[in-house]
């Protein structure tokens, strides 16, 4: 079963667009009260065992992994020690893969930490490819971001093999007979099951908690007496977590693309369909159609492929309607994206499936051998250790129509997913929604995009609500895609630049049209 969003990484969008380890120090900043990788002037986390809080990191020259050859530049990795079970600190440790370049400028300010999102998306694949668009941050931070436990390079959980998924890709993800939904749990439990055999022990301590102890670990260890982040889609979550849990530790935290902290299983799901069905009636506007009569087209559309698979370039593969949901989706995550999903829609309806699956396997990460990355592996363990909700097969039917009546595209699909998503999985979830606020945190820069499909701009608002007073501060940018720095607006940029490297914090409720 294929996962077609959450509130997925950044990735997705890069797919579209392309179609450890020695480093020195650099000056330091009245900012950030010097630095030094063994950190010896900045007191340990608390509950931290001497040996992993005074550990000190070998930067070295990056190696080629099994889904990303080794970055060009000045890009240097290295591994951090954490524990395992961040409640038996004294225990068994784990292995997190980190990627730095150090600040290019003399007046450094010290470590930014990016997350990319997903759960599961891998930072150190993903950080030299971001770099040039947070070039004048560079200046005055090295830029860090690293693969949280159980994703890629740190301790990366694989499910299942590349043919099992290729096959998962038949099963039916809106199911219409009895026997199809069968199929469908099925599959979703033996995924499961497939992850817990995988995983081992790792399955339980892999979740965004977890994951934010680390990242204190990580800022002591990188020499850095407050957390300067920038976090983007899920990473805004992970971002309010660990604000939460160290709000004294906060530096210039910067969410951009933001997940509403309020929202539940189902919550999300409806968000989502709210936001995807939001993008794709602009999509339709700028190509001169009708809204609603277009949605209705691709309603249609993905309604036959139900019936019958369309045939596509590659012999052995049709596309499904599954897959062509996902290849409508991806190119909704950026606008730049929006002239690839013209030509694949209109192939489709002359019958020709390539265009497509080609975008389908974009945001599957399938490359053309047929071999699949873990992003979705990941993030599906992570999310459902995260979320103790499990809809039974009638909650979600009975919610059906409400879901179909947000997106007539999109609803069934998602709502769907909210029972097959963590459907008998193997370890019990932890909460129903995440705890965010962070009373005494400096300011932290909350950016929402009216447009953005898979984060719908209401979370940024109630992700700084939650966050608290004096803390959330909200910059708003009318604009489509995933994410707001970067995209093209001067506005937006300029005032996530001069919070991040002035502190100069933004009036709340400021706009970028």
């Amino acid at each position: 079963m294929t996962r077609l969003v959450r509130w997925t990484a950044l990735t997705a969008a890069a797919a579209l667009l392309t179609a450890g380890c020695s480093g020195g120090s650099s000056g330091k900043d009245k900012d950030d009260g010097g630095r030094s990788d063994a950190a010896p002037t900045i007191a340990a986390p608390s509950g931290v065992p001497k040996a992993l809080a005074s550990q000190q990191l070998d930067w070295g020259r990056c190696e080629d992994t099994a889904d990303s050859p080794a970055p060009d530049g000045d890009w240097r990795c290295a591994t951090l020690k954490a524990p395992l079970d961040w409640a038996d600190p004294d225990g068994e440790t784990i292995d997190l893969a980190l990627i730095r370049s150090e600040a290019t400028g003399d007046e450094r300010i010290g470590s930014l930490l990016f997350n990319f999102g997903g759960p599961g998306g891998s930072g150190v694949s993903m950080m030299p490819s971001y770099a040039d668009t947070v070039s004048s941050l560079h200046e005055r931070y090295d830029l860090v971001s690293w693969d949280p436990r159980g994703v890629a390079a740190s301790e990366g959980i694989r499910c299942r093999g590349d043919e099992a998924i290729e096959d998962a890709e038949s099963v039916d993800s809106t199911p219409d007979t009895a026997a199809e939904e069968q199929a469908y749990l099925r599959d979703a439990a033996a995924f499961g099951q497939g992850c817990r055999k995988a995983a081992g022990e790792l399955m339980s301590h892999v979740s965004t908690t977890d994951t934010a102890r680390d990242m204190d670990l990580m800022r002591h260890v990188l020499g850095d007496a407050k957390l300067h982040y920038f976090g983007i889609s899920y990473g805004t979550e992970l971002g309010g977590v660990y604000a939460h849990l160290f709000p004294k530790n906060v530096g210039r935290m910067t969410l951009d693309a933001v997940v509403d902290p309020t929202a539940d299983t189902m919550g999300h799901a409806e968000n989502q369909a709210r936001g995807f069905q939001r993008a794709l009636d602009d999509y339709l506007e700028s190509t001169g159609q009708d809204p609603e009569q277009g949605s209705r087209d691709i309603a249609d559309l993905l309604e036959r492929l139900d019936a019958e698979p369309l045939p596509t370039s590659s012999p052995d593969r049709k596309l499904t309607q599954t897959l062509a949901l996902t290849g409508i989706v991806l190119p909704l995550y950026s606008k730049s994206g929006w002239p690839a999903l013209t030509s694949a829609l209109t192939a489709a309806e002359e019958g020709d499936g390539s265009e497509l699956l080609a975008l389908a396997d974009g945001y599957n990460e399938r490359d053309a051998s047929g071999h699949y990355g873990t992003t979705t592996h990941s993030q599906r363990v992570i999310s459902c250790l995260d979320d103790r909700q499990r809809p039974t097969l009638e909650e979600t039917k009975e919610l059906l129509p409400r879901f179909e009546k947000v997106s007539p595209v999109f609803g069934a699909f998602l709502g769907w997913d909210t029972a097959g998503w963590c459907h008998d999985w193997p370890v019990a979830g932890q909460h129903e929604t995440p705890e965010v606020s962070a009373p005494g945190a400096a300011p932290i820069l909350v950016v929402g995009n009216t447009g953005d499909p898979a984060t719908p701009y209401e979370g940024a608002r109630r992700m700084a609500d939650e966050l608290g007073k004096d803390v959330g501060v909200v910059l708003t940018w009318e604009g489509e895609g995933h994410g707001a720095y970067g995209s093209g607006s001067d506005c937006v940029d300029s005032a996530v630049d001069a919070y991040l490297l002035k502190g100069t914090v933004p009036e709340d409720g400021k706009v970028c049209s």
